[in-house]
């Protein structure tokens, strides 16, 4: 199982503040970046192969990876045209969601504990979401929804006709088998080949739901700390709510000889 990290935005909504031109995967939290939070649980749940798409500042990724002294090698995959939707910097890691086993798609802004990647990475092979039924409803969060327990629905805003049984907030972090991996490539090419590169990946995301959504199993991580940061409000958030709730970081775990 290998790790794709989306971390080449430019986070315009957080940069409201001239000293705080960095990428959003630079944050820090009890002096720990939520790049070195990611790489530090994807490894205490086994996963050491992890490409991240950069964009914005990308220098000061490759600087914080030297600084921490991660044992692991971590690939990099480059999205030069950063200012477009996500869709793009899937694009850019076409190989690294291509060549065989599970793989793992994360937003690189989210603070979170082990208990929100625990179920993401259970068992051999799987397609799964998160889903989060204890959420405040208005037009941020990116809702899912469910109906007999396959997902029928992947947006900010669901549509009035949409049948359902259970709404909740997507944690962001999606699982793709092999097969499923490969014809999510398929669908995020073919909005790169026909202009749509400026959309969110979970439109991507969205259309492969609705066309083998019943091959997704769903995990609910409702009650485990985790947030999405988009917002100034939402560092505070981050500070004050959620990081008093994160179980200790577990020591990295160093290579085999």
């Amino acid at each position: 199982m290998r790790a794709i990290i989306l971390a080449a935005g430019q986070g315009l909504r957080l940069q409201q503040q001239p000293d705080r031109q960095f990428p959003k995967c630079l944050l820090r939290f009890d002096d720990v970046t939520l790049l070195e939070r990611h790489l530090r649980l994807l490894a205490a749940a086994g996963v050491t192969d992890v490409t991240l798409v950069l964009g914005f500042q990308p220098g000061q990724v490759h600087a914080e990876l030297s600084n921490i002294g991660w044992p692991h090698p971590v690939h990099t995959a480059l999205n030069p045209r950063f200012d477009l939707g996500s869709v793009l910097s899937v694009h850019c890691a076409a190989q690294a969601l291509t060549r065989g086993g599970d793989v793992l798609l994360m937003d690189a802004d989210v603070l979170y504990d082990e208990r929100i990647l625990a179920p993401l990475v259970a068992g051999a092979t799987a397609n799964r979401l998160l889903i989060d039924r204890d959420f405040e409803e208005g037009d941020e969060p990116v809702k899912l929804c469910l109906r007999h327990g396959a997902p029928v629905e992947l947006r900010k805003q669901v549509a009035p006709d949409v049948q359902y049984d259970v709404m909740g907030e997507s944690v962001g972090f999606f699982r793709f088998g092999e097969t499923m991996a490969r014809r999510f490539a398929q669908i995020v090419q073919n909005y790169v080949e026909h202009g749509r590169a400026n959309l969110p990946h979970e439109e991507a995301v969205r259309d492969l739901l609705q066309e083998r959504g019943a091959q997704f199993d769903t995990a609910d991580v409702t009650g485990a700390p985790w947030l999405e940061i988009d917002f100034p409000d939402d560092i505070a958030r981050a500070t004050q709510q959620v990081l008093p709730q994160l179980r200790p970081l577990r020591a990295a775990r160093l290579p085999t000889a």
